[in-house]
């Protein structure tokens, strides 16, 4: 049986069980394991499911993502979130669509301690969306600049997205991080530039806020960014420095927030618990889908597949920029329909070695891009993760509504990923100046 059209069969019978709705993780694995079956044999294929999942789940490495993960919820469940929207508020809440503006600086912040996009829309919604219904925000603003905001989360390290990319590439997690760091400020800045215009040419969308006090603000500054700072100081700057390893980057910020949480008595014991208990939930989640992921990989492997596309890629007559042109619209196609999380796990062993082996690609770029690009899948329909989390955190608003202000925001990322595919250097300069 030729291998390729095995491999090949195996992509449509994933995406038909996806169609069927089974989930992602149980999907990739079925397909894995089948598919090594017939090109292998049964034994080796339930011995290779065996191991792979054995070794998933007993990996050091992949420890960082709990760390990280349980880190996230410590900061949503004792109040961080909170305490940097109060801060972004009195800083420019009194702009014209201030509060929107000022969600997407909380957003940033509150995404370099906690790595995950939904965690940051969620704790966002739940703190910005009733203060923008209060001064009489346009809705369809409010609940799409909290969607959009989220993405800043996977971008801004830590990342679990990038993690994950890191361990099934083979790349520095710290490179990766630093390299977030740039494209999620300009994300950030051009986020905020689009609220802007969107208020400058219809103000009625986002009315100003009252103006704080300078006491007011500095109080706010005390409060709200202080302990980030500590926390970020802690982990992400001991990670770069050299002095932590990435697991121990997540173990450390982990404890620093908790640390901080106790210390100034914000976290409960019921709150403990519950920081306990969603990490677990989340991350025995990512470890199945990454295990799942590794058995897809390794049947694609052996199909062949990949290799056969990276020398049918490079024997193109067309200069590699519109080949991963290509790569990039097939993912933002799939981003539609596939969480960001389990398209970067699915396609990282196809279009990897493409990119980078065929195409000359950097690596840290590409991971960048690839985050960047899945990202947008977060906030498109039909399945827009974000739109949907808050959807849950605002029942009453329909979900025509939230994605009908979407598109400012989608154009913000299109815009960014156009500067970084043009400058490649604004997402490297930094891992190469620092880290070498």
């Amino acid at each position: 049986m030729n291998p390729q059209f095995v491999g090949l069969a195996g992509i449509l019978a994933f995406f038909a069980l996806l169609i069927l709705r089974m989930p992602i993780a149980y999907a990739m694995a079925l397909v894995g394991f089948a598919g090594f079956s017939l090109l292998a044999s049964p034994t080796a294929a339930f011995s290779m499911v065996a191991k792979e999942t054995y070794l998933t789940f007993s990996s050091y490495s992949l420890s960082v993502i709990a760390m990280f993960v349980w880190m996230g919820f410590l900061a949503y469940y004792s109040g961080i979130g909170s305490r940097l929207y109060v801060l972004a508020y009195k800083l420019i809440g009194h702009y014209p669509a201030g509060l929107a503006i000022a969600t997407q600086a909380a957003c940033a912040v509150f995404g370099a301690i906690c790595g995950s996009n939904t965690a940051t829309a969620a704790t966002m919604g739940a703190i910005a969306l009733p203060e923008m219904k209060k001064y009489k925000y346009d809705i369809s603003l409010a609940t799409a600049s909290v969607a959009a905001g989220g993405v800043l989360g996977v971008l801004i390290p830590p990342s679990v997205i990038m993690i994950v990319y890191g361990m099934a590439t083979e790349q520095s997690v710290g490179k990766l991080f630093m390299a977030g760091i740039v494209p999620g400020m300009l994300l950030m800045a051009l986020y905020m530039a689009a609220i802007f215009i969107l208020a400058a040419r219809n103000p009625d969308l986002g009315p100003a806020g009252p103006k704080a006090g300078w006491e007011e603000r500095i109080n706010a500054l005390r409060g709200g960014l202080g302990e980030v700072l500590i926390v970020f100081s802690l982990s992400i700057g001991g990670l770069f420095a050299g002095w932590f390893t990435p697991t121990e980057a997540g173990a450390v910020g982990a404890a620093g927030v908790l640390a901080v949480a106790l210390v100034k008595k914000r976290l409960n014991w019921e709150g403990f618990k519950k920081s306990l208990f969603d990490a677990t939930r989340t991350t025995a989640m990512i470890m199945l889908m990454v295990a799942g992921a590794v058995i897809f990989g390794r049947f694609m492997a052996i199909s062949r597949v990949p290799f056969e596309l990276a020398n049918w890629a490079g024997a193109l007559p067309f200069p590699p920029f519109v080949i991963m042109a290509v790569i990039l619209l097939i993912y933002l196609v799939l981003g539609c329909f596939i969480d960001a999380l389990a398209l970067v796990l699915l396609t990282i062993p196809i279009f990897y070695p493409v990119a980078v082996t065929t195409l000359g690609y950097d690596p840290i770029w590409f991971g960048v891009i690839i985050v960047m690009v899945v990202a947008m899948g977060v906030i498109t329909p039909p399945v827009g993760m974000n739109v949907y989390v808050i959807k849950g955190v605002a029942p009453d608003i329909p979900l025509e509504t939230i994605f009908k202000g979407i598109w400012p925001f989608l154009l913000a990322l299109v815009i960014c990923l156009g500067i970084l595919i043009a400058f490649p250097q604004i997402a490297t300069f930094l891992p190469n100046i620092l880290l070498g």
